[in-house]
């Protein structure tokens, strides 16, 4: 990507002095700063700094709340339940991976759920602080506010794109997964629409039941809708997870799709899984790097594009971009500039 680059600091200082010029304190500006710019960092740059405009909108109407900590619901010694009172959900995605990565060590996991939470973010940018540490983690996100996505045999919205995230250790990189239940997402939707181009196959459908590759038809009358994981024709694969996602954060969290609307926000889901209470840290990684070797040595479909694992590409950019600055999508910081200057934040010089 030709794109302008800036030093990875730098984004994290802007976006922190966004956030603390709007009222977070300076523990939750910088947990969501780094989690955003980390984003950006794996290459998820539809759901990195794209993400801020949004939050800062958020944070200035009230929407997002600035003070305080989550109320606790229930509290057993491995499952716990939050409301998150609609703070900013990076932070209380970490506070809550600080707890259950606690908690794990001594019951061999800990999850925790969260109603209430605002939007989360990029899921992949939590995983490496788990798998770092010898632990394996589940995210999973769900948002009761809206609906883009139909069920399998539908063509009236009911979901969000519900992504599911999992990252575990191995005895070398670790595995990150962070895939969607759907084939895509409401950010490179939105996005692609905006800039007038198509989606690269058919993965959304027109409020006819036709699969298309715009998507603009999200936005036309009858209102089309993404497609489950699969599309049209396996499509019912995406809508099981679908709903598993459903199930783990609105139904254990005890508020969703039953409930009024709250606005943009989202419904969490997290577990913390030790290895060490099973078979032990060198069994798991044994066996986990014997499989991802396995993929390694698969002969490659496409001459050389050599099989990688989950997040294997987004963690070598990371540490390429840690040394030649980040690559920001054009319209990123466009989308920032009038809240810099709305709230005196210089932006970030070009590397």
């Amino acid at each position: 990507m030709n794109a302008p680059r800036y030093r990875h600091k730098d984004l994290i200082d802007f976006a922190t002095g966004l956030l603390l010029a709007s009222g977070l304190n300076e523990d939750k500006a910088q947990t969501v700063a780094d989690i955003l710019v980390e984003g950006d960092l794996m290459g998820h740059n539809t759901h990195g700094l794209a993400q801020l405009p949004g939050y800062l909108a958020e944070l200035e109407s009230g929407s997002m709340c600035k003070d305080g900590d989550p109320e606790v619901i229930a509290d057993f010694p491995a499952a716990i339940t939050w409301h998150g009172r609609r703070l900013p959900g990076p932070w209380l995605v970490m506070k809550g991976m600080q707890e259950a990565s606690h908690r794990a060590r001594t019951h061999g996991t800990c999850t925790v759920v969260i109603r209430r939470s605002h939007h989360i973010a990029c899921l992949a940018a939590y995983l490496k602080r788990a798998t770092d540490q010898g632990l394996a983690m589940i995210l999973l996100s769900s948002d009761a506010n809206s609906a883009s996505v139909a069920p399998f045999g539908g063509l009236d919205p009911v979901f969000t794109p519900n992504p599911i995230a999992m990252g575990f250790p191995t005895d070398k990189l670790p595995v990150l997964v962070d895939v969607s239940a759907s084939i895509t997402t409401n950010g490179m939707t939105n996005r692609l629409h905006h800039e007038g181009k198509l989606l690269p196959g058919e993965w959304v459908m027109d409020g006819h039941g036709n699969p298309s590759r715009d998507p603009g038809v999200l936005f036309q009358e009858p209102k089309g809708t993404i497609l489950p994981l699969g599309g049209i024709d396996v499509g019912h694969k995406g809508y099981g997870l679908t709903l598993m996602v459903e199930a783990l954060t609105g139904g254990l969290a005890g508020f969703g799709r039953a409930d009024p609307r709250q606005g943009w926000g989202a419904t969490v889901y997290l577990q913390m899984i030790d290895p060490r209470a099973f078979a032990g840290l060198e069994a798991f990684t044994r066996q986990t790097g014997a499989v991802a070797d396995a993929c390694h040595a698969s002969r490659p479909r496409s001459p050389g594009e050599p099989v990688r694992t989950p997040g294997e590409r987004g963690l070598l950019l990371a540490e390429r971009q840690k040394v030649e600055g980040i690559a920001l999508y054009e319209s990123i910081l466009p989308a920032l500039a009038p809240w810099g200057q709305k709230l005196k934040v210089s932006q970030p010089t070009q590397i």
